[in-house]
């Protein structure tokens, strides 16, 4: 299992530094009918925190209706180029669960994330809450139960055996 972790945290080829974050793609919002990359649903139909992801060669992010499914992704390995970023809604600026605020993401493996607590995301099922920081991870964890984790330590159980 450890192996795995490993594996997703190398392909996500993320920044070390400020340099390399600023030769990145930027982090887009989803346009009013921006349609999710698994199954072609809007994305803003969903309550929860989103995902982009972006891959080589392509000028605009895979989208998913929640952070769940953009882990799902990174996760198979069938998947259509390399990927140079990806961005998820850091819920300690999001504001909204129904409708996260516009500019509130942050890099997948810089993130904290909650898993297990009694939120729902797209499609009503349990969802990987991203946060920026850890404090306000630990906040959401105080209200909303759930567990702590790093990107590199959510397992292919975590995200493909939950029960909604």
């Amino acid at each position: 299992m450890r192996f795995i972790a490993l594996a997703l945290a190398a392909v996500l080829l993320m920044a070390c530094n400020e340099e390399d974050v600023a030769a990145l793609p930027a982090p887009l919002e989803p346009a009013g009918e921006a349609s999710a990359h698994f199954c072609g649903m809007v994305v803003g139909n969903h309550p929860g925190p989103k995902g982009q992801i972006w891959l080589d060669g392509r000028d605009a992010p895979l989208w998913f209706p929640s952070v769940r499914d953009t882990i799902a992704y990174l996760m198979i390995p069938e998947r259509e180029a390399w990927v140079v970023a990806v961005y998820v809604n850091d819920m300690g600026r999001a504001g909204d669960w129904d409708a996260p605020a516009a500019g509130a993401w942050v890099l997948a493996d810089r993130a904290r994330f909650v898993l297990e607590s009694d939120r729902r995301g797209g499609m009503g099922l349990p969802e990987a809450v991203p946060f920026a920081s850890q404090d306000a991870a630990q906040a959401f964890v105080d209200r909303h139960g759930g567990r702590i984790v790093d990107l590199a330590d959510v397992t292919p159980d975590d995200v493909f055996g939950w029960e909604g």
